[in-house]
C-alpha cells in the first residue's frame, strides 16, 4: 500500500526554481511530522526540510532562504518549493515522516541541476 508519493522532480539549470509535492495518505498526514529528504550520489541521506509533530518548520543549514515547505491539508499533500538552485542540491528527493520510518521510503523524484 503506497502511502506517500514523490513528484516534481527534473533537470534544471542553476538558479532556476522547481516545487515538488508530496502527496501522503491521510493518517500519515494527520498523525505524523512529514519532510523532506534527498540523498545525492555518494552521500547519505539527508533530511532537507520538514515539519515536526507541533508543526513547526525545520530546514537543514545548506539550503536556508532558498527552500520552503509547505502544506495543503485538503489535499494531504506536502509541497518543496526550490529557488536558486544550485549543482550540489542534484539528488534523489524523497518524503518520509519526521523522523523517517524504514518501511516507507519510496521512488523519490530526480532533481539534477547542471548547465
Amino acid at each position: 500500500q503506497v502511502q506517500l508519493v514523490e513528484s516534481g522532480g527534473g533537470l534544471v539549470q542553476p538558479g532556476e526554481s522547481l516545487r515538488l509535492s508530496c502527496a501522503a495518505s491521510g493518517t500519515i498526514f494527520r498523525g505524523f511530522g512529514i519532510a523532506w529528504y534527498r540523498q545525492g550520489q555518494g552521500n547519505q541521506r539527508e533530511m532537507v526540510a520538514g515539519y515536526d509533530n507541533a508543526l513547526t518548520m525545520i530546514y537543514a543549514d545548506s539550503v536556508k532562504g532558498r527552500f520552503t515547505i509547505s502544506r495543503d491539508n485538503a489535499r494531504s499533500t506536502v509541497y518543496l518549493q526550490m529557488n536558486n538552485l544550485k549543482p550540489e542540491d542534484t539528488a534523489v528527493y524523497y518524503c518520509n515522516t519526521y523522523p523517517a520510518r524504514a518501511a516507507l521510503w519510496g521512488q523519490g523524484t530526480q532533481v539534477t541541476v547542471s548547465s
